[in-house]
């Protein structure tokens, strides 16, 4: 059991959240014209220049140009001092989804192959891991402190990392807080501090009643950072899968979310683990708990499924199993359904997490 535990979480503006929110966008448009669209969306960002590849099989129309460069000026990316703008020069090369892949999907086989993971802990109020919904939190806070010129100087691109120290299994204190910011150049990391302690920092942890001395607050590692995004650092999507799910705290299944429809169970089968997860905390019939489930290519049934309690169950395993099972069908189109996942909502999971968030469907708790 650690004593301490770090999870990290990036603003919307980071080069792989930019890619993120690409693949999704493309597909949130597809399932607006066609709910029944099939799309494994991959992008790739770096210096004025923006790739979007991968393959669909869908009726919609999507003007690929407009839905990927309004994406970027979503995230702020306008200014030409960044170097990468809604003006980059953008390739597109998807494709039509192969032959061999929509013979088992169209049947309502999974999309591909391979297990998922989901988690849940009492820790906070939401069910998460507390590491990672406040490294969330704080990277949500950045942007809205810069969306709102609160902090009207920063750039859009940031981390944030957090450090928890725990005593008997349970959260104690915040030991230490990291934020990584882009900013205007001439600014000094010490008003950078001062600003993002004041503004981001205490009204967080005070979200989750911690505190942290302004001395335990790390801004800026090399003490500047001027120029936000793919400029700065090359983006991918899906390079944040452990962002994406429990900063670590809980296992990943390795398989990336964005710009995946919900055949693909790499996506909707970690969305239905968590929903099972979650609901058996809820319950109180477990204070932690881990559900895998695994997928062949083109079948509709999961191939296994199971249950971690960590030793903190209330009631047998047995009696868990029961009620885990019942929760939810765990066909694909049994989760497709049931959550009601043939819907544009993709573009909101692109940043700030996938889970321990309420307009989510897998984040429903279910009362009898």
């Amino acid at each position: 059991m650690y004593k301490k535990f770090t999870s990290e979480s990036v603003a919307a503006g980071h080069p792989d959240k930019i890619c993120d929110r690409i693949s999704d966008a493309v597909l949130d448009e597809a399932l607006t014209q066609d709910p029944y669209s099939h799309t494994g969306i991959e992008t790739f960002v770096t210096k004025d220049f923006i790739l979007v590849g991968g393959e669909i099989k869908s009726n919609s129309k999507i003007d690929y140009e407009k839905t990927v460069r309004n994406a970027v000026r979503s995230l702020g990316y306008t200014d030409p001092s960044f170097e990468f703008t809604d003006k980059a020069k953008l390739v597109n090369l998807v494709h039509q989804q192969s032959n061999d892949i929509a013979l088992g999907v169209d049947s309502g086989g999974a999309g591909d192959q391979g297990m998922m993971f989901g988690f849940a802990s009492n820790q906070t109020k939401d069910l998460m891991p507390l590491p990672i919904s406040i490294a969330h939190r704080l990277t949500q806070r950045l942007d809205e402190v810069r969306e709102k010129k609160i902090v009207p100087y920063l750039r859009p691109d940031g981390k944030s990392e957090v450090t928890v120290l725990y005593e008997n299994g349970k959260p104690k204190a915040i030991e230490k807080v990291v934020l990584a910011a882009a900013h205007k150049p001439k600014i000094k990391n010490n008003e950078i501090k001062n600003d993002l302690y004041k503004f981001v920092v205490k009204p967080v942890l005070n979200e989750f009643g911690y505190k942290i001395s302004q001395k335990d607050l790390i801004i800026n590692g090399t003490g500047i950072w001027t120029i936000p995004g793919p400029t700065s650092d090359a983006g991918l999507t899906g390079r944040k899968i452990i962002v994406d799910a429990y900063g670590g705290y809980g296992r990943a299944g390795g398989g990336a979310f964005s710009g995946k429809d919900p055949t693909k169970v790499d996506r909707s089968a970690a969305y239905a683990a968590r929903f099972i997860a979650k609901n058996i905390v809820a319950a109180k019939l477990a204070d932690q708990v881990e559900v895998q489930i695994a997928y062949v290519i083109g079948q509709k049934e999961p191939l296994t499924k199971a249950i971690e309690t960590f030793g903190t169950e209330k009631k047998r395993l047995s009696t868990i199993e029961d009620f885990a099972w019942k929760l939810l069908d765990l066909s694909v189109n049994g989760i497709i359904d049931t959550l009601d996942l043939r819907r544009p909502i993709y573009q909101q999971t692109s940043a700030y997490g996938h889970f321990g968030r309420a307009e989510f469907p897998w984040e429903k708790i279910v009362t009898n």
